[in-house]
Formats: C-alpha cells, sequence, structure tokens
C-alpha cells in the first residue's frame, strides 16, 4: 500500500499565500463619476455596486473555504500523529 505523506508546512503556508492574495483582491474606486447625471451613470453605478457585493460575498465565501481547509489539515496531523505513537 503506498503511502501518502502530508506535508503540513508547506500546506498552511500555501494557504495563507491564497488568504493574503485574496486580500488583494478589490475593485476600484466606486465614485468617480463626479456630478454626471446621466441614465448610464446612475446604470453604471448600481451595476458597480452590485459587483462590489458580489467580490464581498466572494472573499467571505473564499475565508471560509480556506478556515474549513485549515482545519481538516490539522485533523489530519492530529491523526498522522496519533498513529505515529501507536
Amino acid at each position: 500500500m503506498a503511502e501518502i505523506k502530508l506535508k503540513y508546512g508547506a500546506v498552511m503556508k500555501q494557504l495563507e499565500s491564497v488568504s493574503s492574495a485574496l486580500e488583494a483582491v478589490s475593485i476600484g474606486n466606486a465614485d468617480s463619476n463626479g456630478k454626471n447625471k446621466l441614465d448610464y451613470t446612475s446604470k453604471y453605478q448600481s451595476r458597480e455596486a452590485k459587483l462590489v457585493s458580489m467580490i464581498s460575498e466572494y472573499k467571505q465565501a473564499v475565508h471560509k473555504n480556506i478556515a474549513d481547509v485549515k482545519d481538516n489539515v490539522d485533523s489530519l496531523k492530529e491523526q498522522d500523529e496519533a498513529i505515529a505513537v501507536k
């Protein structure tokens, strides 16, 4: 039977890298249209607000996934250590 080894440090380092890259995900300044009162401008601002909301929800979901993966990796490490003690 093949042996699968968990490289805990490497996995956690990659998760931290993903987490920090996720923080850099953003959209530019939403109030860059000045005092324009065109129909297009209001539609653009509405779409931009929806996009900002979607990005925020996406980031929350990914942060939750990262936390779940960290918990699972910790659990695997604990199981490996318990097996090694036997």
